[in-house]
Protein backbone atom coordinates (compact mmCIF):
# COMPACT_ATOMS: atom_id res chain seq x y z
CA UNK A 1 0.00 0.00 0.00
CA UNK A 2 3.08 2.31 0.89
CA UNK A 3 4.09 1.97 -2.95
CA UNK A 4 0.56 2.65 -3.97
CA UNK A 5 0.45 6.02 -2.00
CA UNK A 6 3.54 7.01 -2.99
CA UNK A 7 3.02 6.95 -6.63
CA UNK A 8 -0.44 8.49 -5.73
CA UNK A 9 1.61 11.43 -4.34
CA UNK A 10 2.93 11.23 -7.46
CA UNK A 11 0.19 11.93 -9.42
CA UNK A 12 -1.25 14.69 -7.20
CA UNK A 13 2.21 16.75 -7.79
CA UNK A 14 1.85 16.14 -10.97
CA UNK A 15 -1.86 17.46 -11.37
CA UNK A 16 -1.25 19.95 -8.91
CA UNK A 17 1.45 21.50 -11.31
CA UNK A 18 -0.72 21.04 -14.60
CA UNK A 19 -3.36 23.03 -12.55
CA UNK A 20 -1.61 25.48 -11.64
CA UNK A 21 0.25 26.40 -15.07
CA UNK A 22 -3.26 26.33 -16.46
CA UNK A 23 -4.49 28.61 -13.93
CA UNK A 24 -2.28 31.11 -16.21
CA UNK A 25 -4.13 30.69 -18.88
CA UNK A 26 -7.70 32.45 -17.33
CA UNK A 27 -5.45 35.85 -17.59
CA UNK A 28 -4.31 35.31 -21.25
CA UNK A 29 -7.71 34.15 -21.86
CA UNK A 30 -9.24 37.30 -20.22
CA UNK A 31 -6.90 39.71 -21.87
CA UNK A 32 -6.96 38.11 -25.43
CA UNK A 33 -10.63 38.78 -24.86
CA UNK A 34 -10.70 41.87 -24.07
CA UNK A 35 -7.56 42.67 -27.03
CA UNK A 36 -10.61 40.75 -29.05
CA UNK A 37 -13.46 43.54 -28.50
CA UNK A 38 -11.30 46.30 -28.03
CA UNK A 39 -10.09 45.35 -31.78
CA UNK A 40 -13.46 44.85 -33.16
CA UNK A 41 -14.59 47.86 -31.84
CA UNK A 42 -11.61 49.97 -33.18
CA UNK A 43 -11.93 48.33 -36.28
CA UNK A 44 -15.03 49.60 -37.12
CA UNK A 45 -14.38 53.45 -36.13
CA UNK A 46 -10.78 53.18 -38.18
CA UNK A 47 -12.07 50.93 -41.66
CA UNK A 48 -8.89 48.83 -40.98
CA UNK A 49 -9.38 44.94 -39.64
CA UNK A 50 -7.02 44.35 -36.43
CA UNK A 51 -8.54 41.45 -35.17
CA UNK A 52 -8.43 37.27 -36.84
CA UNK A 53 -9.93 34.30 -36.77
CA UNK A 54 -7.06 32.95 -35.35
CA UNK A 55 -7.56 35.46 -32.01
CA UNK A 56 -11.20 34.27 -31.38
CA UNK A 57 -10.18 30.84 -31.74
CA UNK A 58 -7.24 31.22 -29.50
CA UNK A 59 -9.22 32.45 -26.89
CA UNK A 60 -11.38 29.17 -27.52
CA UNK A 61 -8.72 26.96 -27.29
CA UNK A 62 -7.36 28.49 -24.08
CA UNK A 63 -11.08 27.90 -22.49
CA UNK A 64 -10.72 24.36 -23.45
CA UNK A 65 -7.65 24.06 -21.78
CA UNK A 66 -8.58 24.98 -18.27
CA UNK A 67 -11.84 23.31 -18.45
CA UNK A 68 -10.27 19.83 -19.78
CA UNK A 69 -6.97 19.98 -18.25
CA UNK A 70 -8.00 21.24 -15.00
CA UNK A 71 -10.52 18.51 -14.09
CA UNK A 72 -8.16 16.62 -12.60
CA UNK A 73 -6.72 19.36 -10.80
CA UNK A 74 -10.38 19.94 -9.34
CA UNK A 75 -10.90 16.25 -8.53
CA UNK A 76 -7.38 16.48 -6.82
CA UNK A 77 -8.65 19.48 -4.63
CA UNK A 78 -11.89 18.41 -3.62
CA UNK A 79 -13.65 21.40 -5.21
CA UNK A 80 -15.66 19.46 -7.89
CA UNK A 81 -19.32 20.91 -7.61
CA UNK A 82 -20.96 17.84 -4.97
CA UNK A 83 -24.90 18.49 -4.50
CA UNK A 84 -25.54 15.58 -1.86
CA UNK A 85 -27.21 16.60 1.35
CA UNK A 86 -26.00 12.44 2.70
CA UNK A 87 -22.39 12.96 1.73
CA UNK A 88 -21.97 15.89 3.99
CA UNK A 89 -23.23 14.36 6.75
CA UNK A 90 -21.12 11.18 6.68
CA UNK A 91 -18.17 10.54 8.95
CA UNK A 92 -14.36 9.89 7.17
CA UNK A 93 -14.49 6.20 6.05
CA UNK A 94 -18.27 6.72 5.25
CA UNK A 95 -17.14 9.71 2.58
CA UNK A 96 -14.39 7.25 1.74
CA UNK A 97 -17.16 4.30 0.93
CA UNK A 98 -19.04 6.61 -1.20
CA UNK A 99 -15.88 7.69 -3.19
CA UNK A 100 -14.44 4.17 -3.80
CA UNK A 101 -18.20 2.82 -5.19
CA UNK A 102 -18.60 6.33 -7.02
CA UNK A 103 -14.76 6.28 -8.60
CA UNK A 104 -14.82 2.33 -9.57
CA UNK A 105 -18.84 2.71 -10.85
CA UNK A 106 -18.78 5.73 -12.52
CA UNK A 107 -15.62 7.71 -13.00
CA UNK A 108 -13.09 5.21 -14.09
CA UNK A 109 -15.69 3.82 -16.57
CA UNK A 110 -16.21 7.57 -17.99
CA UNK A 111 -12.97 7.86 -18.60
CA UNK A 112 -12.28 4.51 -20.40
CA UNK A 113 -15.29 5.58 -22.51
CA UNK A 114 -13.84 8.87 -23.66
CA UNK A 115 -10.35 7.50 -24.05
CA UNK A 116 -12.20 5.03 -26.41
CA UNK A 117 -13.84 7.19 -28.23
CA UNK A 118 -11.58 10.39 -28.16
CA UNK A 119 -8.05 9.03 -29.32
CA UNK A 120 -9.61 7.94 -32.86
CA UNK A 121 -11.21 11.39 -32.89
CA UNK A 122 -7.84 13.16 -32.39
CA UNK A 123 -5.78 10.85 -34.27
CA UNK A 124 -8.31 11.42 -37.38
CA UNK A 125 -7.58 15.19 -37.04
CA UNK A 126 -4.01 14.49 -37.36
CA UNK A 127 -4.07 12.29 -40.09
CA UNK A 128 -5.78 14.79 -41.83
CA UNK A 129 -3.77 17.63 -39.91
CA UNK A 130 -7.46 19.25 -39.97
CA UNK A 131 -7.65 23.09 -40.00
CA UNK A 132 -9.97 25.34 -38.94
CA UNK A 133 -12.59 26.27 -41.61
CA UNK A 134 -12.47 29.59 -40.93
CA UNK A 135 -9.73 32.07 -42.50
CA UNK A 136 -6.26 32.59 -40.55
CA UNK A 137 -7.92 29.80 -37.79
CA UNK A 138 -5.94 27.32 -35.86
CA UNK A 139 -5.25 24.22 -36.34
CA UNK A 140 -8.17 21.91 -34.88
CA UNK A 141 -5.71 18.64 -34.25
CA UNK A 142 -4.44 20.28 -32.03
CA UNK A 143 -7.01 21.61 -29.72
CA UNK A 144 -8.59 17.65 -30.47
CA UNK A 145 -5.42 16.05 -28.46
CA UNK A 146 -6.61 17.75 -25.65
CA UNK A 147 -9.49 16.02 -24.89
CA UNK A 148 -7.94 12.56 -24.38
CA UNK A 149 -4.65 14.12 -22.48
CA UNK A 150 -7.51 15.34 -20.59
CA UNK A 151 -9.42 12.30 -19.58
CA UNK A 152 -5.62 10.35 -18.98
CA UNK A 153 -5.04 13.20 -16.45
CA UNK A 154 -8.25 12.67 -14.94
CA UNK A 155 -7.94 8.64 -15.06
CA UNK A 156 -4.26 8.92 -13.34
CA UNK A 157 -5.90 11.31 -10.78
CA UNK A 158 -8.79 9.01 -10.03
CA UNK A 159 -6.76 5.96 -9.25
CA UNK A 160 -4.95 8.67 -7.06
CA UNK A 161 -8.12 9.02 -5.18
CA UNK A 162 -8.92 5.60 -4.98
CA UNK A 163 -5.91 4.68 -3.32
CA UNK A 164 -5.83 7.18 -0.71
CA UNK A 165 -9.69 6.42 0.38
CA UNK A 166 -8.99 2.56 -0.09
CA UNK A 167 -5.73 3.76 2.66
CA UNK A 168 -8.75 5.25 5.11
CA UNK A 169 -10.52 2.68 4.99
CA UNK A 170 -7.77 0.24 5.64
CA UNK A 171 -7.07 2.71 8.64
CA UNK A 172 -3.52 3.69 6.96
CA UNK A 173 -4.35 6.97 6.84
CA UNK A 174 -6.45 9.65 8.93
CA UNK A 175 -7.59 12.90 10.02
CA UNK A 176 -3.98 13.96 10.04
CA UNK A 177 -3.09 13.25 6.42
CA UNK A 178 -4.22 16.56 4.60
CA UNK A 179 -4.95 14.60 1.45
CA UNK A 180 -7.64 12.14 2.58
CA UNK A 181 -11.00 12.50 1.44
CA UNK A 182 -11.96 15.85 1.62
CA UNK A 183 -13.99 17.32 4.90
CA UNK A 184 -16.22 19.67 2.94
CA UNK A 185 -19.08 19.32 0.72
CA UNK A 186 -19.87 21.68 -1.37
Amino acid sequence: MEKLLHISGMIDRFNQRVGSAISWLVLLMTLLGVYNAVTRKLSQTIGIDLSSNSYIEGQWYMFSLIFLWGGAYALKNGVHVRVDIVYSKLGQRGKAWVDVLGTILFLIPLCLLILWISVPYAMDSWHVMEGSPDPNGLPRYLIKSAIPIAFVLLLAQAFSELVKNIAVLRGIRGDGDGDGVREAAL
